[in-house]
């Protein structure tokens, strides 16, 4: 009986190998939406706050159903108290998830053990909360990290790099999805559009990590064949561009034949420049129809930072030319409030991310999201984001 058992395990891994190929592998439908499925932009003004895995992470709780619960209820809580009307929730992490997913393991954060399956279904509690208390709910991506150098600790035997390492790079000792990766663009597509078709999300979101930062030539072999199949290759560039973009537009189009008017949208570093850094083609993405419906810049300035202002920040965004069904939210760092961050110009005063708000709104951006939420809850911010809280009680709507 000893002898059998590791062989009875073995198949089951090799079978659920197969079919999480096989589902890899089957073609992404990419028709356009139906006439019904057509995406309406919102009219109402975005207010949202992020909430990370950190914040949600119980793997050390006793019962950890009950905390979890109770943390995204304390969320609302406080989301309601102060007329905050959208969250930004952290559901894939490191290419785990916080939802039940036929490509992705469980995430570490809910159990202490990537794979291992927690009882109950996260993101199924969050959206049903939420709703109940006219919270609308955007599930927060991060496409390509697999792992930093501790963290997980431990992929499980279902992790789509374990199952497959092909599709993922070493990078200074962190693991990565190959942006140029057919079959990582394939499982990152599916991965978002299983929750735009299983859950009650309102959008879903990718935050601001595209190509790793300070990448080297990792994908040297990639451009190399690349270049063998065209007459007219592209620079390393612009290939690197061209990758992500082939990503945002395909999430777009699986995010969009689920129907359902889910948002898709992206929240991008807030100096605009810096995009560039990361092979993030974000002009293409707003000025052109087909990749996102909304952006969300994260302008984490001061009114004063001496290396780029709040105002000077957002104007760049703002002059770009957007397509018609774009929507631009503003990112704003409240976890900077009451720091010497900024060369100590948020220690000014005490009114510097309502002043914000205001200027946002001034400027017709349609909402902001602050980031994060373990910002409400620290004393070092306390009295700003107070007045910020305030002021969006007095004027709950643009």
């Amino acid at each position: 009986m000893k002898r059998i058992i590791p062989v009875i395990l073995s198949f089951i891994f090799l079978v659920s190998s197969i079919v999480y190929v096989a589902d890899l592998q089957a073609p992404l439908d990419d028709a356009k939406p139906t006439e019904d499925e057509e995406y309406i932009k919102p009219n109402e003004e975005l207010r949202g706050v992020w909430v990370t895995y950190m914040t949600l992470d119980t793997e050390n709780e006793k019962d950890k159903e009950a905390a979890f619960k109770s943390r995204i209820e304390s969320v609302i809580e406080d989301m309601k108290s102060s007329n905050l009307n959208t969250m930004i929730v952290q559901v894939r992490p490191f290419s785990d998830a916080l939802y039940k997913s036929r490509y992705y393991p469980w995430s570490h954060i809910l159990t202490g053990t990537q794979g291992k399956d927690p009882g109950f279904d996260p993101l199924e509690y969050i959206t049903d909360t939420a709703h109940e208390n006219d919270i609308k709910v955007h599930a927060w991506i991060n496409p390509y990290r697999i792992s930093t150098a501790n963290t997980p600790s431990e992929l499980s035997d279902n992790n789509p790099y374990v199952k497959d390492n092909d599709i993922g790079v070493e990078v200074n000792g962190a693991l990565y999805m190959n942006p140029a990766s057919d079959k990582a663009i394939e499982l990152i597509t599916k991965g978002a559009a299983e929750i735009a078709e299983n859950y009650d999300v309102d959008g879903i979101q990718f935050d601001d990590y595209f190509y790793p930062p300070d990448c080297g030539d990792f994908d040297s072999e990639d451009y190399a064949e690349y270049c063998k199949s065209t007459d007219t290759p592209l620079s390393l560039e612009d290939f690197r561009k061209d990758n992500v973009n082939k990503l945002i537009s395909s999430v777009y189009k699986a995010v969009h034949k689920a129907g359902k008017n889910i948002m898709f949208g992206v929240s991008p570093q807030g100096n605009l420049s810096n995009n560039d850094k990361l092979y993030a083609d974000v002009k293409k993405w707003c000025e052109e129809k087909g990749y996102i419906d909304y952006i969300c810049p994260q302008v984490y300035f001061s009114l004063d930072n001496p290396a780029l202002t709040y105002e000077d920040g957002l104007r760049d965004w703002l002059e770009l030319k957007p397509h018609d069904d774009l929507s631009m939210y503003v990112g704003l760092p409240a976890y900077k409030a009451g720091t010497d961050a900024d060369s100590g110009t948020w220690l000014d005063n005490s009114d510097i991310l309502r002043t914000e708000i205001e200027i946002l709104r001034e400027k017709g951006a349609d909402g902001f999201m602050l980031y994060s939420y373990d910002s409400f809850h620290n004393e070092d911010n306390a009295e700003e984001i107070q007045n910020v809280m305030n002021y969006l009680t007095a004027t709950p709507t643009q």
